[in-house]
């Protein structure tokens, strides 16, 4: 007998036939003597529209108030599923976040996970009861619904997966693994039967959406094999685990990019000491994250200060930036939503020189001018005009000699 965590996210859950079907496996699963946990997501879309019912009363909702309208989609897909296999003549449970409980800070809609209290699960789990859990959201100290960003239903998961010691953790999405890129943009990408815990931060961390990037961080922390599978069929998918010596020989591993990118620029910043701590202090403190970062080189005791943030967070980062740039006396700011960010990944990257020659080389045989750059030991990023994205991502698949 096994412990086996089942994470079914949006597409999986969208409809209630989908629903049924996904009780067919859970039921495979559970008659084949293991226990089990399953995790779900909101149906596909309900979060969308919670959100955009928040957005309709609220430019800039109170985050409180937003988790706990957000946090709702959850609740009636844990509740349908546990009634479904109780129709059936299972044992089913279902829990919300916050009825496990799963304790997170207070950050609202993007909270981290800080314990869970397993008891009630584990008695629910010895008396013979598949346990459903509503991913994405838990409470804070304080009492208050928390959700753990989008995507979050995979940190639910992974994080029950590491508290309970299961045996696999297994994520069930609408595509059947991680491959080498977008196969929506190109159709020559390849499913990777594994890739390392660190290559996968990458790539989810750059745009790659089939793992929230929390849900790997949890993985790599407590050793939790992860296996992204398909929930249409029963093909192997890949599995996210600890590095081996054959990863480490291929150079590049995937090619990434995220459309959810803005670009804001104060212009004629003193160039004095301090002063981008004084505008990313302001930013961090309204937990806003900042991404890529560029310098220029000072002119007449002039610089340029530009950097990235999500285009959700642009708004408030617009108005923030134009504040401090009134108290340090810069010129201007400046913003820009119509970028792109593309990079490539791999562990071989740290054994190979000339990887960003390779890269530059080939954007700019294609006449895709790089905006700003940004490394890691295994990753290299450009912003690049949003209209090159699809043309960039093809480039360097091939460039790489990543298609199938």
């Amino acid at each position: 007998m096994a412990l086996v965590v089942q994470k079914y996210g949006g597409t999986s859950v969208g409809t209630t036939d989908r629903m049924k079907n996904v009780a067919k496996r859970i039921i495979k699963t559970y008659d084949a003597g293991n226990d089990l946990i399953v995790v779900v997501s909101a149906m596909s879309g309900e979060t969308n529209k919670l959100v955009a019912l928040a957005n309709e009363m609220s430019e800039i909702p109170d985050w409180r108030e937003y988790d706990a309208v957000v946090s709702t989609g959850e609740q009636v897909t844990t509740g349908l599923l546990a009634m479904y296999l109780k129709s059936l003549g299972y044992k089913a449970k279902s829990y919300q976040g916050w009825q496990v409980p799963i304790v997170t800070d207070d950050t609202a809609s993007k909270a981290r996970i800080e314990s869970i209290d397993d008891k009630n699960i584990r008695a629910d789990l010895k008396a013979g009861t598949i346990v459903i859990v509503a991913g994405f959201q838990g409470i804070d100290a304080a009492g208050n619904i928390t959700t753990l960003g989008r995507g979050g239903s995979d940190t639910s998961a992974v994080a029950l997966a590491a508290a309970l010691k299961a045996d696999v953790c297994e994520i069930y999405t609408d595509v059947d693994g991680v491959y080498t890129t977008d196969p929506n943009v190109c159709k020559e990408a390849r499913k990777m039967e594994k890739v390392s815990y660190d290559e996968m931060l990458e790539l989810a961390s750059l745009g790659a959406k089939v793992l929230q990037i929390r849900s790997v961080e949890f993985a790599k922390k407590y050793n939790v094999d992860v296996h992204v599978r398909s929930s249409l069929n029963e093909n192997t998918g890949t599995m996210v685990t600890r590095e081996d010596a054959e990863m480490e020989g291929i150079l590049v591993s995937g090619v990434a990019y995220d459309k959810n990118e803005a670009k804001i620029a104060v212009m004629g910043v003193p160039d004095k000491p301090g002063i981008a701590a004084k505008i990313l202090t302001a930013l961090s403190d309204a937990n806003i994250s900042v991404d890529m970062i560029v310098q220029n080189v000072s002119q007449a005791e002039l610089t340029d200060f530009t950097f990235t943030v999500t285009k959700a967070d642009l708004k408030q980062a617009l108005l923030i930036t134009s504040e401090v740039t009134k108290e340090i006396q810069a010129k201007q700011v400046l913003s820009d939503e119509n970028i792109s960010k593309v990079s490539i990944v791999g562990l071989g990257m740290r054994s190979h020189a000339g990887v960003a020659t390779k890269m530059f080389a080939a954007l700019a045989a294609n006449n895709i001018n790089i905006q700003m750059i940004s490394t890691s030991e295994i990753k290299i990023s450009v912003i690049v005009d949003e209209k090159y994205t699809e043309l960039a991502v093809r480039v360097l698949h091939e460039t790489f000699g990543l298609q199938s």
